[in-house]
């Protein structure tokens, strides 16, 4: 695979000023100068520099485009391999054509995740690294662009080098004392404690997991209660923009509707719903039907009540109803509170206006801490976003508990061996030490092709 050189395009396809298309492997340089009015000059261009050029189609000596060539020469560059970068025009037809040029003249279409697969291959990266790199691609928020940046830095595989550098020795003389008899060396103190400590750290990084999911993926919040709650208003003024239509008439919402929302940090998908009550009325069954859907679905129910009604009969009704369809959290929330006849809002409320925007804070605040449960990381500390790196986390966790147990019941050297080995590899596993095509495959599948 290493020797094939490869094409594709690194930015998003569609209209804009520049695109840029990259390539990969041995004679890329050589490659993609044949295609220029310069050739001999980008041949003997060195490594990190650019070069302006007319990229040509050498079938019809047509022009393609005027492009900026970024030139690396091997091993210095991502992949560790000949790599030229083309700046070009952002035009579609344009990028296929010159795209479509490349690969007549010796490159093929690059698999998902190729470009970074190559750099891992070459040592450029471990795979805790690699898998970052994707992660900050797909980052929705500041705070999750923050984190995963940290890990491609590396947070994560020093964590790891640095827990292994711990139990290596131990393993070393776990090795000695089975190879060699107790009689010849005498027996060897176990530093029970270095076990227990770098177990717990393992245990601490695994459980980060949760917080890393949350910063990447997101949650799912739904405005649901009886029409003319005030939920369309509430969606707006939590949102800071108007997006739902606002009525005094009721069922005006036949339909769910979402946006996007950055919730502290935590990307949000927030969604208001039609107002829930019975009725004949086709349309607006069917969007009532609709919004059980995505309530079923939901992380998080904000239920609505308008303040000036009060909490009726059907509130309870529909409330049980929610609580029934999702496994998520319910938070009451008591609206129009700016209203001089609004009633008191009940404790355990978080009371709001949506037309003054009083109370969206701290609404904001009671979502956040209701699907942020655990305690939170601790500052500078690596957080883990990958459900492979949590799960071989807790195994090398598991491991080490067994090697505690073994001490306690006094099993032989050689069983605790196997449960010491079994963490090591574990930790190999996680920062790709140890590893498979298939595992490398479903790293990188998730890539996109310019990855």
């Amino acid at each position: 695979m290493e020797s094939d050189r490869i094409v594709a395009l690194a930015t998003p396809y569609g209209g804009a000023a520049l695109a840029v298309i990259r390539t990969s492997g041995a004679g890329s340089i050589e490659a993609v100068a044949a295609m220029t009015d310069r050739e001999a000059r980008i041949i003997a261009t060195e490594g990190g520099r650019l070069r302006r050029a007319l990229l040509v189609d050498p079938e019809s000596d047509e022009v393609l485009d005027e492009v900026v060539l970024s030139i690396y020469r091997a091993p210095a560059s991502y992949t560790g391999e000949d790599v030229v970068e083309i700046s070009c025009h952002g035009n579609p037809s344009g990028i296929q054509r010159i795209l479509s040029s490349l690969m007549e003249n010796g490159f093929r279409p690059a698999d998902p995740g190729e470009f970074t697969m190559r750099a891992f291959l070459a040592g450029k990266l471990d795979l805790t690294r690699a898998e970052a790199v994707n992660e900050v691609v797909n980052a929705q928020t500041g705070a999750a662009h923050e984190m995963a940046l940290r890990r491609l830095g590396g947070s994560v595989e020093v964590a790891i080098d640095t827990l292994k550098r711990e139990l290596v020795p131990i393993m070393a003389a776990v090795t000695v004392q089975i190879d060699y008899p107790e009689e010849e060396t005498g027996e060897i103190p176990f530093p029970r404690e270095t076990v227990e400590r770098v177990r717990s750290s393992l245990q601490e990084l695994a459980d980060s997991y949760r917080t890393g999911r949350l910063y990447q993926e997101g949650i799912r919040v739904a405005l649901a209660g009886r029409t003319n709650a005030g939920k369309s208003s509430l969606f707006n003024a939590i949102l800071k923009e108007e997006r739902a239509i606002v009525s005094e008439t009721h069922g005006t919402t036949r339909d769910y509707i979402e946006s996007h929302l950055d919730l502290r940090g935590i990307p949000a998908l927030l969604f208001d719903t039609a107002g829930l009550r019975r009725t004949r009325e086709e349309i607006e069954s069917e969007g009532i039907r609709r919004s059980r859907a995505v309530i079923e679905s939901a992380d998080v129910v904000l239920y609505v009540v308008d303040g000036i009604r009060g909490y009726a009969e059907e509130d309870q009704r529909l409330l049980q109803e929610i609580e029934n369809l999702t496994g998520g959290t319910t938070i009451l929330v008591w609206n129009k509170i700016d209203h001089g006849s609004c009633t008191a809002a009940p404790v355990g409320t978080v009371a709001v206006s949506a037309t003054s925007v009083q109370g969206i804070a701290t609404l904001a605040e009671r979502i956040r801490s209701a699907v942020q449960r655990e305690e939170p990381v601790r500052p500078g500390a690596p957080v883990i976003d990958s459900l492979r790196q949590h799960n071989l986390l807790n195994r090398a966790a598991d491991a080490l508990a067994h090697v505690l147990e073994g001490l306690d019941q006094a099993m032989p050297v050689d069983v605790i061996g196997l449960d010491l080995q079994e963490a090591l590899n574990a930790l190999g596993e996680i920062t790709g030490e140890v590893t498979s095509a298939d595992i490398l495959d479903a790293v990188f599948g998730s890539f996109c092709v310019g990855k």
